[in-house]
């Protein structure tokens, strides 16, 4: 009776959720992923709030070079060349950094990519990202981001098109 009550509660939980929960895979290199850097220069009209949890597994901090691209079933894409900012702490170990991102409108985002450059390494936890037309999403990532590849999620492929947000 306690399990049947713990599901319960967890579904409930689940269901009036913020964030669309992704657990299926664990994140996978993406060695033919490629931004488009002509779409995120063209169009801008949609904000983003992008937040990403650092492990406490990670190191203290990076000083690494992290971009991040994020996109829909339907091919637009937000790119981001450069998330840390040069002259601060981002991505402490334990920390929560939280940025403001403008770029092409997206339905549902389905897919996310990050891209470490650098050589102090980073493990980030989770990233969530809400935007206009899409509900917020989480990707758990809780693994060490390898240098020079793109390195993340992509559930496009079982994603229904018919259940966009228009």
């Amino acid at each position: 009776m306690k399990t049947l009550t713990l599901i319960l509660t967890f579904s409930i939980i689940s269901v009036f959720s913020q964030a669309t929960l992704l657990l299926t895979d664990p994140p996978q290199p993406n060695e033919s992923f490629k931004p488009n850097l002509t779409q995120h220069q063209q169009n801008a009209g949609c904000s983003y709030t992008v937040t990403i949890r650092t492990s406490c597994s990670s190191p203290s901090y990076t000083r690494d070079r992290i971009s991040l691209s994020f996109g829909d079933a339907y091919g637009y894409q937000v790119y981001v060349p450069r998330l840390d900012d040069p002259s601060s702490r981002t991505f402490e170990r334990c920390s929560t950094d939280t940025f403001q991102i403008n770029g092409p409108c997206t339905y549902q985002i389905c897919y996310l990519y990050l891209y470490r450059s650098g050589y102090d390494g980073w493990i980030p936890e989770s990233v969530t990202v809400s935007g206009y037309n899409s509900q917020p999403v989480t990707f758990y990532y809780n693994a060490f981001i390898p240098a020079g590849i793109w390195f993340g999620f992509d559930y496009c492929r079982g994603y229904l098109p018919s259940t966009a947000a228009m």
